[in-house]
């Protein structure tokens, strides 16, 4: 999904790996109004704040958000 899409979820797993040996890479699974899941990378400090069950939505253009 390109980052110009719009969209709206429920986080339902999160994750983090070194996919490339140097840096850390922080990833949401999200479950899309839709019914389509969807892996997300996001900065560190959305990651910390979100847990299985909230809300994640993004705006086209713009980085994803809580809520």
């Amino acid at each position: 999904m390109a980052n110009e899409d719009a969209w709206s979820g429920v986080v339902v797993k999160k994750s983090r790996a070194m996919l490339d040996g140097s840096n850390l890479y922080r990833r949401l699974e999200v479950e899309l109004d839709g019914g389509e899941k969807q892996k997300v990378k996001v900065p560190r400090d959305l990651w910390k704040q979100l847990e299985v069950g909230d809300r994640v939505s993004k705006a086209a253009g713009a980085d994803p958000v809580r809520g």
